[in-house]
């Protein structure tokens, strides 16, 4: 609870100075005076709440932000371990991956608009493509990274390929699995704002852009504030889910041991292994928990 409240009281001075700059016009090498204040942007965001373009421009970017991450999961995780395992498909497909990765998915929207007959599937595309690529490269580094003798046990005791794709592969790549997940979902809010300024008709994206065309400042921090929540409660759902799947997996936390006493300058330290015993050789399995 102690840290709860302290990250609450972070949270809670940060607003407190973005306060006290904005409301006293506080004008030094940073312009202040531009900035709507704190209590200018709550009401503009209860304004919204109040209302229902709000709740439509949520409930489409969402939409978009699952179906492109959820896409991007499930084929980048399968390509992934396809590249990772086949040497065929590594010549087939690493170079054309490792070229058009570099490419920023932003970069892309031309492309979209061009390729697909609506808007609404080319942001998607672009989502998909901004995901895609992180949880390729974490799947296909995991699946590298396996202990070749888990692999060898299996075959061992009779297990093929599908055998050991379900008891190995994908369960030893999974930490490495979500890593990429988290990056991707991150990376797809960023593209998927970007693209509904340029080509969308509805979102958090377009309504920010607007409420900059018109100067509605408050407006703007709504939705910046928005986009912030949302990253957030997704990319905490996305570790959340790998925590649970990946229980299996050691846990440890910091534990802040008693202080040592002080002593007299000139002192030798005191031993902490009493006389005429061993050292401990081992750790108690429940300090690894």
């Amino acid at each position: 609870m102690s840290r709860y409240a302290l990250r609450a009281a972070s949270v809670a001075a940060a607003l407190g100075l973005w306060q006290l700059l904005t409301g006293l016009d506080v004008d030094l090498w940073l312009r202040f005076s531009q900035f709507p204040t704190v209590a200018d942007i709550a009401r503009a965001f209860a304004d919204r709440l109040a209302g229902d373009d709000y709740w439509t421009d949520l409930t489409d970017s969402l939409t978009r932000i699952l179906t492109g991450f959820l896409l991007a999961a499930v084929l980048g995780v399968a390509t992934g371990v396809l590249v990772a395992r086949s040497r065929l498909a590594e010549d087939l497909l690493g170079t054309v991956l490792e070229v058009v990765r570099p490419v920023p998915a932003i970069a892309l929207v031309p492309v979209a608009i061009l390729l697909f007959p609506s808007n609404e599937q080319g942001i998607v595309f672009i989502t998909f493509t901004a995901a895609f690529f992180p949880v390729l490269v974490s799947t296909r580094h995991a699946v590298r990274a396996l202990n070749p003798v888990w692999e060898e046990a299996v075959s061992t005791l009779g297990g093929g390929r599908w055998r050991i794709l379900g008891s190995v592969v994908l369960p030893g790549a999974l930490p490495g699995i979500f890593g990429g997940l988290s990056v991707g979902i991150g990376v797809s809010w960023i593209c998927v704002i970007s693209a509904e300024m340029i080509s969308g008709q509805y979102g958090v994206g377009y309504r920010t852009w607007q409420d900059y065309t018109v100067v509605d400042y408050p407006g703007v921090f709504v939705g910046m504030v928005t986009i912030g929540v949302l990253g957030w409660l997704t990319s905490t759902a996305v570790e959340l889910l790998g925590r649970r799947l990946t229980h299996w997996l050691p846990r440890t936390s910091y534990v802040p041991g008693p202080r040592a006493p002080r002593r007299a300058p000139g002192t030798a330290a005191p031993s902490s292994v009493p006389a005429g015993s061993a050292p401990e050789k081992g750790v108690p399995h429940d300090q690894l928990v």
